[in-house]
C-alpha cells in the first residue's frame, strides 16, 4: 500500500461521514430556526436570509457527495478495484471538503459561507472538527505528497484515457469507451474550429451521432430508441461534451423533448414523434424562456389563441437553443388566459421548417435573430418573436389544455443529471487540456508540471471531477429506478457547474498568458463552462430549491 494512504481509509471515511450527517443535522436545526415564523418556515425568511439557506444548501451538497464518493470507492473495494489513484481520489475529497465544512465552502469565487454564517453553534464545529477520523482527514489527507502523487498517477493514465475507475459495469465501459473514441476522432480536432468561425455542428456529424443512437438513447425500444437509462446518458453526454459542450447539449434538446412526450403525450403522439426523435430525423428545441422572465414561468406571457382547428402564437422568446435548424419546438405558451399563474400554461408541439443562417425562420408568422454569445457554440442561441404563428389544433401536448407547467416539471429531473453530466464532460476536457500543457510546456530547466501549483491544481481537478461525477451517477441510478430524485439531480448539477468553471479556470492559468489566446483549446471551454451556473437553474435558483426541500422536511 502507498505510504500517502491513510491506514484503515475506508473505514475512517465511513467515521468521518457520519460525523458529517451529524454536523448536517446541527445546521439545518440552526438554519430552520433563522427562517422559521411560528414553528413554520416562511419563504420571506429565507429570501431575507439567503446567504444562510443556499450555504445550507452547499454544505449538504457536499455531505451527499462525500456519501456518494465513499459509495462508489466501498464498490470498487468488494470488487478488488479500488486502487492507489481511486483511494487517494476518496481521501483527498474527503479531506478537502470537511475542511471546507469546518471553516468556509466557496458558493462562487466571491462568497464563502462559514459555520457562523448559517448560526451553527461554534461546539457542532468543533465537535466535527476534532472528530479523529476527520482530524487525521484534514491533516493528512491532502497533502504536498498526496497532490504530487494524484498527479503524476492521472498524467501516467492519460494516454489510455485513464484518470480513475468509474465503477462501471461492463455494458456501460463499453458506451463510455466507444463514445471516448468517436469523440477523440471527429469533435476533439475540430471542435476550436466550429467554437472560433461560430459554426453550427456539420450536419454530417449530426448524421453519425443518429447512427449512434445518441437521439434515441434513453427512448423506449417500442418507439425505436434504445431503451437505456439514465446512466448510459450520463455517459454518452460526457463524452461528447469532453469534446465540445455544444455536440453534447445536441443531445439535450432531443432528451428534453422525448422526456416531455413521454411523459405528458398522448399515445398517438408518442407513436408518431418519438421514433422520428429516436432517429434523429426530428431535431426539436425547447421554447419556454421569455424576455425578462427567466426561472418566474407563472408570469410567462406568450398568448396561443385557439381560431378554428389552428393555434395562433403571439409573443416572445429568447435564449432559444437550435431554434434556427430545429424541426419541431416543445413550445411553452399562455392559452388558457382567464387563468393566472403556472394553470393557464400549456405545452404545444409546434412543427417548423429549418433555417440557415441567411434565413433562420422561413416561416409565416415567426420571425427573430442570433443572440451573439461567448461560449456554448455550435448549436447558436436565438431570440424569436411570434406574431400569429399557427400551431395545429391537435399540438397541445396530452391533448389538454394548462398542463404545460406540471409536464415541465416532470422534466426537470432528467434535464440536471444530464446538465451535470455536461457539467463533468467539461471538467473532464479542461483538466485534460491543462495536463498536456503542463507535460509539454518547459520553464526554468523543467516541465511546469514539477511545480507544486502546478500538479497541485491538476490533482484536485481530478478529484473534484470524478466526486461530481459520482453525484451525476447516483441521480441517475436513482431516476432510473423511478425514485423522485429532483434533489439528488440539484445537488449533482449545483456541484459539478462549480467544479467544471473551477476546473477550467485553473486551467487556463496553468496556460499563462497562452490560456488567454483564443488559439488555444482551453479559452473555449473557459468560455463553455461559465454557462453551466446559469442554464437549467442558475447556482442560487438551484440552492435556494435544494434548501427549501431539506428545510421542509425532504431529507
Amino acid at each position: 500500500m502507498s505510504d500517502n494512504i491513510l491506514p484503515n481509509l475506508l473505514a475512517s471515511c465511513q467515521e468521518a461521514l457520519t460525523a458529517a450527517d451529524l454536523y448536517k443535522a446541527k445546521a439545518r436545526q440552526a438554519t430552520a430556526a433563522l427562517v422559521s415564523d411560528g414553528g413554520k418556515i416562511s419563504p420571506a425568511l429565507i429570501n431575507r436570509e439567503q446567504f444562510a439557506v443556499h450555504g445550507f444548501a452547499w454544505l449538504s451538497t457536499y455531505v451527499e457527495a462525500l456519501r456518494e464518493t465513499l459509495g462508489w470507492a466501498s464498490r470498487l473495494e468488494k470488487d478488488s478495484a479500488c486502487g492507489e489513484l481511486e483511494q487517494l481520489l476518496l481521501q483527498a475529497g474527503f479531506s478537502g471538503y470537511l475542511a471546507q465544512m469546518t471553516g468556509g465552502i466557496a458558493m462562487s469565487q466571491v462568497e464563502i459561507v462559514q459555520p457562523g454564517d448559517m448560526d451553527i453553534a461554534s461546539e457542532d464545529v468543533d465537535s466535527l472538527r476534532n472528530n479523529s477520523a476527520v482530524a487525521k482527514l484534514i491533516a493528512h489527507g491532502n497533502t504536498p505528497k498526496v497532490k504530487l502523487r494524484i498527479a503524476e498517477l492521472i498524467r501516467d493514465g492519460a494516454e489510455s484515457g485513464n484518470f480513475g475507475n468509474q465503477g462501471l459495469d461492463e455494458t456501460l465501459t463499453m458506451i463510455r469507451d466507444q463514445f471516448r473514441r468517436f469523440t477523440d476522432d471527429n469533435i476533439t480536432p475540430y471542435a476550436h474550429g466550429w467554437h472560433s468561425n461560430n459554426e453550427f455542428i456539420p450536419m454530417s456529424l449530426v448524421e453519425q451521432m443518429s447512427e449512434l443512437g445518441v437521439f434515441g438513447l434513453t427512448i423506449p425500444e417500442e418507439y425505436q430508441g434504445h431503451g437505456l437509462g439514465k446512466t448510459a446518458m450520463c455517459l454518452v453526454s460526457e463524452e461528447l461534451c469532453r469534446g465540445y459542450i455544444g455536440v453534447g447539449s445536441l443531445g439535450t434538446r432531443s432528451e428534453i423533448a422525448a422526456e416531455l412526450i413521454l411523459g405528458g403525450g398522448t399515445d398517438e403522439q408518442k407513436a408518431h414523434w418519438l421514433p422520428k426523435i429516436a432517429s434523429g430525423e426530428i431535431l426539436p428545441t425547447a421554447v419556454f424562456t421569455e424576455p425578462n422572465i427567466g426561472s418566474d414561468l407563472a408570469n410567462l406571457t406568450t398568448r396561443a389563441e385557439k381560431i378554428g382547428d389552428k393555434f395562433r402564437v403571439v409573443g416572445n422568446k429568447t435564449w432559444i437553443t437550435h431554434a434556427s435548424r430545429a424541426d419541431l419546438m416543445t413550445l411553452l405558451v399562455r392559452s388558457k388566459p382567464e387563468e393566472k399563474g403556472y394553470r393557464g400554461l400549456s405545452m404545444l408541439l409546434a412543427t417548423k421548417p429549418r433555417g440557415d443562417d441567411d434565413e433562420p425562420f422561413p416561416v409565416d408568422g415567426m420571425s427573430g435573430g442570433e443572440i451573439e454569445v461567448i461560449g456554448y457554440r455550435g448549436m447558436k442561441e436565438y431570440e424569436i418573436a411570434f406574431d400569429g404563428f399557427e400551431v395545429a389544433g391537435d399540438g397541445v401536448l396530452g391533448g389538454e389544455e394548462g398542463q404545460g407547467f406540471k409536464q415541465l416539471m416532470n422534466t426537470f429531473e432528467s434535464a440536471r443529471i444530464q446538465t451535470a453530466a455536461r457539467a463533468v464532460g467539461v471538467a473532464q476536457n479542461a483538466m485534460e487540456l491543462g495536463l498536456s500543457y503542463a507535460c509539454e510546456r518547459q520553464q526554468f530547466g523543467n516541465a511546469i508540471f514539477d511545480f507544486p501549483r502546478v500538479h497541485g491544481k491538476l490533482a484536485w481537478m481530478a478529484v473534484e471531477t470524478m466526486m461530481a461525477r459520482q453525484m451525476a451517477y447516483f441521480a441517475a441510478r436513482e431516476k432510473d429506478q423511478n425514485r423522485r430524485c429532483d434533489l439528488e439531480a440539484g445537488m449533482a448539477k449545483l456541484l459539478a457547474a462549480r467544479v467544471a468553471w473551477s476546473a477550467a479556470d485553473n486551467a487556463v492559468q496553468i496556460h499563462g498568458g497562452n490560456g488567454f489566446s483564443t488559439e488555444f483549446p482551453i479559452s473555449r471551454v473557459l468560455a463553455d463552462a461559465r454557462i453551466l451556473n446559469i442554464f437549467e437553474g442558475a447556482g442560487e435558483i438551484q440552492a435556494q430549491v435544494i434548501a427549501r426541500r431539506i428545510l421542509e422536511g425532504a431529507n
